[in-house]
């Protein structure tokens, strides 16, 4: 893919888009809500002699267009994502962007050289669980305030629990703004996370990606994260589960160098 920082129709949807490196392998890398492109920059430049990375802004995210009102989120992002496959890449996701990265492998598993997955937020997989229970509970605030109308208190405690670790007050007042202004994004990514409307569990879909699969989760993340990666990963035919000794749930931003070097892993392996 030629081109970048730039926005263009894609899917039918105003998306900004970037590059990052110079290597020889195409890749494409998928942000975590209320992040954005840029956010791949620490991992991309360790790789940059590896691999030419394209990275988009998500729906409603960056300088890519809001999505209209009652969107799939999750369809719409990969539709966006499939739009810039034009051969087979390397595909890596971080959160949310990791669940819309499993749901392009399944419809275009060919297209897909290996895939990295990065806490993926596919809550459903827990289901069941004592660890989806408690975070239930512990969410439950967070979406109190969101139907309240607190958008920057229910923006706080999202970041308290999904951010990098740095206190809320001490982020710039233009980035607490901007998180506020998008925290409704949030929830309207639930049904395809906590209900799976995109299909991404049903009989038979895991099981057919049979390209090189690594999930990567940090050891200090919430504890149905674990969950999360132990469903997937039983059932996907080539799969590694790594963790990251004292990261959260931002890995790539706070722990950029052993998060590249296990994206380097998972490309040895095609």
């Amino acid at each position: 893919m030629q081109g970048g920082n730039v926005v263009e129709e894609r899917a039918g949807h105003p998306t900004f888009w970037r590059t990052f490196g110079h290597g020889a392998r195409d890749a494409l890398a998928i942000h975590a809500s209320l992040a954005r492109s840029d956010a791949w920059a620490p991992v991309a430049e360790r790789l940059a002699d590896r691999l030419r990375m394209t990275a988009f802004d998500l729906p409603g995210h960056g300088q890519s267009a809001d999505p209209a009102e009652g969107a799939d989120l999750l369809t719409l992002s990969a539709q966006i994502a499939a739009s810039f496959i034009e051969r087979p890449v390397d595909l890596i996701g971080h959160s949310f962007g990791a669940v819309v990265a499993l749901r392009l492998a399944i419809a275009a598993p060919e297209a897909i050289r290996t895939l990295t997955l990065i806490e993926p937020v596919l809550f459903a997989a827990a289901d069941g669980t004592a660890e989806l229970e408690a975070h239930l509970r512990e969410r439950a605030p967070f979406v109190r305030a969101l139907e309240a109308g607190a958008n920057e208190e229910a923006a706080r405690l999202f970041i308290e629990t999904w951010g990098t670790g740095q206190e809320w007050e001490s982020l710039p007042a233009e980035r607490r703004a901007r998180m506020a202004r998008r925290i409704g994004l949030i929830r309207a990514a639930d049904a395809a996370l906590y209900r799976d409307s995109g299909g991404i569990l049903q009989p038979d879909a895991l099981e057919s990606l049979e390209m090189p699969v690594l999930l990567i989760r940090g050891t200090d993340s919430p504890p149905v994260m674990e969950r999360i990666a132990e469903a997937i990963a039983a059932r996907l035919p080539d799969v590694g589960v790594a963790t990251v000794p004292g990261a959260g749930h931002m890995a790539p931003l706070t722990h950029p160098d052993q998060v590249a070097g296990l994206v380097g892993v998972n490309l040895d392996r095609a």
